[in-house]
């Protein structure tokens, strides 16, 4: 078995985590996504755990997380990068929903909207378009800003050969993207309170 099939996190595909759902054995469910995006519409049942908040306070969340887990982003990359941080923390029983949220809406499964906003990876595409658009056409009096777009450029391949996004990162930061409240504390106090699901 070669390095990159152990490196595979287990999966659970939407049909078969609407059936768990709905015969009363769902697993916790973890969405890893940005506050807003979570807000814009989530899996009924689901708790909100950025991916950012997650990796920092793995320790902490492994406490309170002894029971099947199935991580949820919008396609997989970020439930993904989650697995690998709470499984370096020694969680046992963790999947990652194949084709995320995207795959969940795919399958008619049940799900709870709120304010529509742009999901990050769109932020991104926006944005490093802009940037792109801009240093390339102001290249032509300032030649020197054909290096801003080769930047851009570089970044958004690292991006695709790591399955991280450093700008996708950066934006999850902004007020846009924090919405509600989502600190450790009130994550930890919803996890414990079973009836604190979203």
């Amino acid at each position: 078995m070669s390095t990159s099939e152990t490196a595979r996190p287990a999966t659970l595909d939407a049909v078969s985590l609407r059936e768990l759902i709905d015969a009363g054995r769902a697993p916790r469910l973890l969405d890893v996504r940005t506050p807003a995006e979570f807000e814009t519409s989530h899996i009924p049942g689901s708790y909100n755990v950025p991916l950012d908040l997650l990796k920092e306070h793995r320790e902490e969340l492994r406490n309170h997380l002894d029971e099947d887990v199935v991580l949820v982003c919008r396609s997989g990359a970020r439930a993904t990068q989650a697995e690998q941080a709470l499984a370096g923390v020694g969680l046992p029983n963790l999947r990652v929903l194949d084709g995320g949220i995207l795959a969940w809406q795919a399958a008619n499964a049940p799900i709870k909207r709120g304010a529509p906003r742009w999901d990050l990876e769109r932020q991104v595409r926006l944005v490093a378009g802009t940037i792109v658009l801009a240093s390339v056409l102001g290249s032509v009096f300032v030649p020197q800003l054909k290096w801003v777009a080769g930047f851009i450029g570089a970044g958004l391949t690292f991006a695709a050969v790591t399955n991280t996004c450093a700008m996708g990162m950066m934006l999850g930061k902004l007020p846009y993207n924090r919405g509600a409240s989502c600190d450790l504390d009130t994550i930890v106090g919803q996890l414990r309170d079973t009836g604190g699901r979203a």
